[in-house]
């Protein structure tokens, strides 16, 4: 166990540190959105560059692994908006916000951090795998969703238009397309760019788990049990344990891959949660559910590596 704490309580006093940076005053919050913009735009497009160039193409198509991956979170996905849009009858922009925050996960900023101590240098693979899951699928599945319930009258087709064209300026989808496009030609990068792409890449980590911790500063949680409990619940036990299902069920994928995909998926839900969820109808809950999904990941983080080493998935 104390291995395992090695592991998880260094990334959540790296969250403590930003959060205690934006309570004492000695960062506010635009400053912290400065750091933000630098992970989003810069450290993660030059992690996902630096992974696809330094690994061979085989190790990067991993075809079975995004069918299991998918598979997993379109079931979780798919199950949290039945569940919402059905049986609690609530209206489909704030069911497929609920559903959006138990199926994505925030690889980028928690996932990354967690699972590269613990496999090592392949997490940075596998959070590209896990961006194109996210960014090309469930992400959009939840806006176009979200959008015909919140614009009446306009057509799916420009709703589907206007969310591609939002999605193709994420800098972290346009650092993977780069990494890919430099993985197939096997152009090389001229060393003095590829240090730099690396040391961009070092500070991707430290930084991610900084400004998650300054984002949880001044979020609070009154009166929102029963759904914040759902998605959270929904989010750091359900999806891990059904993307855990799907991986056996898909054959032929290392189990480093399928031990890096549970941590992943049980990282608490993507950093912009909040601000989709204002833009929908359910500001209150997304930001209470990120607050307590992700001071709840300490524990739930802990418990799933001790279970994976119990199992003989991974040993330390």
């Amino acid at each position: 166990m104390l291995a395992i704490l090695a592991i998880t309580t260094p990334i959540f006093l790296l969250i403590s540190t930003g959060y205690i940076a934006r309570w004492s005053g000695l960062i506010q919050r635009e400053q912290m959105q400065g750091v933000s913009l630098f992970v989003l735009y810069f450290a993660l497009p030059a992690l996902v560059i630096r992974a696809l160039t330094q690994h061979p193409l085989e190790e990067i198509l991993q075809i079975n692994y995004l069918v299991a991956y998918g598979l997993g979170s379109l079931v979780v996905f798919g199950g949290g908006l039945l569940l919402t849009l059905k049986y609690q009858r609530q209206p489909l922009n704030a069911s497929a916000m609920q559903a959006l925050g138990m199926a994505a996960a925030n690889s980028g900023f928690v996932g990354y951090p967690v699972a590269v101590m613990v496999i090592g240098s392949p997490a940075a693979v596998l959070l590209a795998l896990n961006m194109v899951i996210e960014t090309l699928i469930i992400i959009p599945a939840a806006l176009i969703l979200a959008e015909m319930a919140s614009q009446q009258g306009v057509s799916v087709w420009k709703t589907v238009k206007q969310t591609a064209l939002s999605l193709a300026k994420n800098p972290v989808l346009v650092g993977l397309l780069i990494g890919i496009f430099l993985a197939v030609t096997e152009l090389q990068i001229l060393v003095p760019l590829f240090k730099a792409i690396d040391m961009l890449a070092n500070a991707a980590g430290p930084a991610a788990l900084f400004v998650i911790g300054g984002a949880l500063f001044g979020l609070q949680v009154k009166g929102m049990a029963k759904d914040v409990g759902q998605i959270v619940i929904g989010k750091l036990i359900i999806h891990p344990l059904v993307i855990l299902i799907a991986f056996f069920i898909i054959p032929g994928i290392d189990p480093l891959y399928m031990v890096g995909a549970v941590l992943f998926s049980a990282a608490p839900m993507i950093s912009i949660y909040p601000l989709l969820g204002q833009r929908y109808g359910l500001g209150g809950v997304s930001a209470a559910t990120m607050l307590v999904a992700t001071v709840a990941s300490f524990f739930t983080l802990s418990l799933i590596i001790w279970l994976m080493t119990l199992s003989g998935l991974m040993a330390f």
